[in-house]
């Protein structure tokens, strides 16, 4: 099992930036995937950005050139730099742990970024 924090969400005006950091209870190196999901009103669950145990990352077409996923692992942490921010980049960003390819993964609690003037 892996416990999951999220931190970093807040109030941030359109064309600001943010990071989120998400702190893992294990050893991040070993995990198969860590990602950011975010969740707006009224919508379902999106996915935003991962990256697997060999450093390769996606992005949701959205947020490419925006946002960049990093990970720490001597800190086993994985961070969300976000650039460029917009109205809709606005919900609740959760981080999800795939301890392998057939697991749905572990979920933080999220945290609420509002992009706002």
């Amino acid at each position: 099992q892996v416990q999951l924090v999220e931190s970093g969400g807040g109030l941030v005006q359109p064309g600001g930036s943010l990071r989120l950091s998400c702190a893992a209870s294990r050893n991040i190196g070993r995990i198969y995937a860590m990602g950011w999901y975010r969740q707006a009103p009224g919508k379902q669950r999106e996915l935003v950005a991962t990256i697997t145990s060999s450093s390769t990352r996606s992005y949701a077409d959205s947020v490419k050139g925006r946002f960049a996923i990093s990970a720490d692992n001597a800190k086993n942490t994985v961070y969300l730099q976000m650039s460029s921010l917009k109205p809709e980049d606005t919900a609740v960003y959760y981080c999800n742990a795939r301890p392998s390819a057939d697991h749905l993964g572990y979920w933080g609690q999220g945290t609420q970024v509002t992009v706002s003037s």
